[in-house]
Order: structure tokens, then sequence, then C-alpha cells
């Protein structure tokens, strides 16, 4: 970032001073320091413009800057900006939006939980599992199935169940009775050792039930898409054949829609279309496209019932149920469904898709590209026949193109390089965002490096 001004260099100074950012070493001193948002475009404190190819981080879903959004905030907080949800207290917008969330919700869903966010979705959902079982007079029921390079969020709970051991170390010891499996990746083709990739997956969380015993699990914990992971979508007979093993065991299924729900993957959840049947979802993100904090748990009839009978739900925020957020919430989902960004995620996803896939045969170091509505990954390798990741030399390629050609993209797990960008992306900036991912992976070598 060029510093053009004083402001901007006390901004600088002042965020070097005080700030600490996830995932930043303190001996970067590089920052872009966003001051404005317009649809999907971006700009900083020196006047630069972006192109939003990643929404955030996964969100952003009505784009950036909408004054809807900013009036339903200031109508509520006018009206009641903050009250308890704890005991016997409510508010209409925290009982509209649950109202409406299970109205998109997969069929057996009927209680909501909100929360601040993903995070603690994840580690609401986890305690929930188990005190369901606790109920049901199974204590030792306690254990969490999850996937290695899973995302669950960094919260304790979560953050045991997050399959990224960098994430999780020197902060132990954490959330006992946790195990990880492997991944669905069928790229990664030397993780099955030549088997069938849901043979694999299906015969491993067998053996694991009964290494731990099925009398001691309570939950699976996934992602119907692994986010996080490299946008990872698995088989199409995955979800439904651990379903069966699960259910055979009575064992509970969290699905983790942080990222897929309201509408990255076109549909309002993505549960359903990857053939799974969730006795808890966890939401966040896309429920407010992130104009202000906000997460939902949703649960089924029996599960919602088990764990608010006795003494009450044992799970609480400050923040749950928050008016000023929920208003938001509610606002939100109108515009995703008035302006039919559904039909827009599957659209203009196919778009980027269409214009992202032949890069996987011009470039030697694309070696797959995957993508469901408005989520797209670039497999990034040494060479197509080893499918060895490529190793990131010097600055990483997203740094590179956001500096470069101002579209802003990530690359996650290890070298998948992610665009997830707002569901109201035009057709002009979708062929931007490729073109600008195309004109530097054409100049990165084997090696990582950028020529």
């Amino acid at each position: 970032m060029t510093i053009q001004s004083r402001t901007d260099i006390d901004l600088l100074r002042t965020d070097i001073k005080h700030l600490v950012h996830p995932h930043l070493p303190s001996s970067e001193t590089q920052r872009v320091i966003m001051t404005e948002g317009r649809g999907c475009r971006l700009t900083d404190a020196s006047g630069r413009k972006y192109l939003d190819a990643t929404g955030g981080l996964w969100l952003a879903q009505i784009g950036h800057g909408r004054p809807e959004m900013a009036e339903a905030a200031a109508e509520q907080m006018r009206t009641l900006e903050y009250f308890t949800s704890f005991w016997d207290y409510s508010n209409d917008k925290a009982i509209e939006l649950s109202e409406r969330i299970i109205s998109l919700a997969p069929e057996n869903m009927s209680k909501v939980f909100f929360t601040s966010g993903g995070s603690e979705g994840d580690d609401a959902a986890i305690k929930t599992a188990r005190y369901y079982h606790y109920v049901n007079g199974r204590p030792n029921k306690n254990w969490i199935i999850s996937r290695r390079t899973a995302y669950h969020g960094l919260a304790y709970g979560g953050g045991t169940a997050t399959g990224f051991a960098d994430m999780a170390e020197g902060q132990g010891p954490h959330l006992p009775n946790v195990t990880h499996l492997t991944p669905p990746h069928g790229y990664r083709t030397h993780l099955f050792n030549g088997e069938d990739v849901t043979d694999y997956c299906v015969r491993e969380l067998e053996e694991r039930i009964q290494q731990i015993g099925p009398e001691n699990i309570a939950a699976m914990i996934g992602e119907p898409i692994m986010g996080v992971g490299g946008f990872i979508i698995p088989p199409a007979d995955y979800w439904p054949r651990m379903q069966e093993v699960l259910d055979r065991h009575d064992i509970l299924l969290i699905s983790d829609e942080v990222v897929t729900a309201f509408g990255r993957t076109g549909s309002w959840f993505a549960s359903p279309d990857h053939g799974m049947r969730p006795d808890i979802i966890v939401t966040a993100k896309g429920i407010s496209s992130g104009y202000i904090p906000l997460g939902a748990v949703l649960m089924s009839e029996e599960i919602g019932q088990a764990v608010t009978g006795g003494h009450g739900y044992p799970v609480g925020y400050t923040y749950s149920g928050h008016p000023v957020a929920c208003a938001v919430g509610l606002k939100n989902l109108e515009i995703i469904e008035s302006e039919n960004l559904l039909a827009a995620s599957k659209s203009t996803g196919a778009l980027l898709y269409a214009l992202a896939a032949p890069l996987a045969t011009e470039l030697d170091i694309v070696g797959e590209v995957r993508h469901a509505g408005m989520g797209l990954a670039l497999e990034l390798v040494t060479d197509k026949t080893s499918r060895t990741p490529l190793p990131q030399n010097g600055r990483s390629v997203a740094d590179v193109i956001r500096d470069e050609t101002g579209v802003i993209v990530r690359v996650s797990s290890p070298t998948n390089l992610v665009l997830s960008p707002p569901l109201v992306m035009t057709e002009d900036e979708a062929v931007t965002a490729v073109s600008a991912v195309a004109s530097v992976l054409r100049r990165v070598r084997p090696d990582g490096s950028i020529v």
C-alpha cells in the first residue's frame, strides 16, 4: 500500500502499535486499511480501489454499503438497542428472525439459538450434542468426530474440532475426546491408497467408531463443503453414506454451514443438496452479510426439547438474540430473496467457473478447479503428475494478485486459490476477477516463485 497522507501514516502506525491481527506475524508491517465499500468494490485509506472477490471471509452476500441495512439498524437502535434474551426475556426481532430462518431451513429444523458468529455457534453445537446425550442418561456419549483440514472456528471447542494442527499449536490441553478423520478430498489421491474416496472414508468412520465405541460418541461435525480446507466438494455419495453410518450408531450430525448457508452455494442451506440430514446446523456469515456480528444454531425439535428441559438450556452469550443484529438479519434475508440472489449465485458462479476452468488445461500449476454457486477454488500444484502442493516462495499468489491488479482473493489450505465473492457480483466483475487471477498464475513457476 502506498501511503499518501499523514492520516494514512498515523493509521498505519497505530495499527501496528495496537491491533492484533489473526494469522499475521508481528514482523509484517504492510497493511491494507479499508475505509469504504460499495457493492463488490472497496477503497483503502490511500484511495486505491479494489474488487472484492472474497466477500471478506466468505460473506458480504448482498454487497458492501447498502443504505437500507444502515437504516434497519438505526431504526432498531432508536426503538430498542439491546436487552438480554436470558431467562424469560425476549424481543420481537429475535422472534421474527427465528421464525424466518426456520421457514427457510431443512424441514426437520425447529429451534433457533442466536450467537454472535460461527465460532460461538460451533462451541454451542458441540455443547448441545453432548448435553443432549447427558439429559437422556448417556453422560459418557461425549466424543466428537471431526476431520483433518476442517474449519470450525478458533474458540475452545470448535477450535479443537478444527483440523489444522498449526492453528492449535501451543494452546493445549485441548477439548478432550475429539478425533479427526480423513477429508474427502478426491484430488489428493494419496490419502486413499488407491481406494474409492467414499469407500475409504466410510470404512475409516466405521473403524473409528468401533475403536472409541458407539456408546461413547455424541456427534460428528462437518461442513457440507469444506471452506477453509480449500472449498473441497465431497463425492455425491459421501454424505448419504456417512449419514447412514451415523444414524445406525445413534450419533448426531452437526452440519457447519457457517460458510455455505444463505446463498453461497445457490441454496438457502447446502446440507440437503449434499444428502445430509443434520440434527444441528450452525450458521453465521451470510445471515447478516457481515453488516453486524450474528449467527444462529438450528436444532431439530427432538434436540431442542431435550436440551431446554429441566433447568433450561445451559448455553448463553450476552448478545444472544441481540435486537439490532436480528433486525439487520431480517433485512438481509429480505434483500437476498427480493433480489433473487440465490439464482444469481448459481448463474454468476457458473460464469466464474467457465472462465477459470480452462486454466486447469492451460497451466501446469493448476491441478483442479472446483466450484459450487459463488465459491471457486483453483488447486495449485508443482506438477499434475505428483499433485504436490505448490510451495510458497516469497509473497503469496493472493498478495501479488491484490497488489498488482486490485482484485482480492485468498490462498487456503495450503495452496488453494479461493474466490467467494458477494452474490451481487456482476458478469463484468467476474471477468475482471478471473482475468486478474490468470494474469498472475501464468507467471508462477513450479517452485512457487513469481516472475
